[in-house]
């Protein structure tokens, strides 16, 4: 059995943008859900999702470039099999951002709070 991986000399930025550009396709999105369950050939992904077998290769090939996925050669079969590390890169990418708009709606919560507190002593002296 011999897996085939794609080398890795891209730069970071370089692998984030084929991650991204990979997943930005709906059914490259779905092929690796199906492969989050398991391994699978590419006759197995034909069925699913109702498209050519030549459609579903370039959609491997996106995948594999983006180092996404691998693929097997054991014998006749070539399974494909997801690969954890660049979407736990990209996650970690997003994770930079979830954290900065995290710290903005926080401000924003404790702003509205003083306004509130603001427009209640407004009401209070009225009285």
């Amino acid at each position: 059995m011999v897996i085939l991986r794609t080398p890795d000399s891209r730069t970071r930025s370089s692998r984030l943008d084929a991650t991204f550009a990979a997943l930005a396709d709906p059914t490259r999105r779905a092929i690796l859900a199906r492969l989050a369950k398991g391994e699978a050939s590419v006759n197995d992904l034909v069925t699913p999702f109702n498209i050519s077998q030549p459609a579903i290769s370039k959609h491997l090939k996106v995948l594999e470039r983006a180092g996404l996925i691998t693929k097997e050669i054991d014998k006749q079969r070539r399974p494909r099999r997801i690969e954890a590390a660049p979407m736990a890169e990209a996650n970690a990418w997003l994770e930079k951002y979830r954290e900065f708009w995290e710290s903005n709606y926080g401000r924003l919560d404790d702003l509205l709070e003083v306004m509130k507190s603001e427009k209640r002593r407004t009401k209070e002296k009225k009285r």
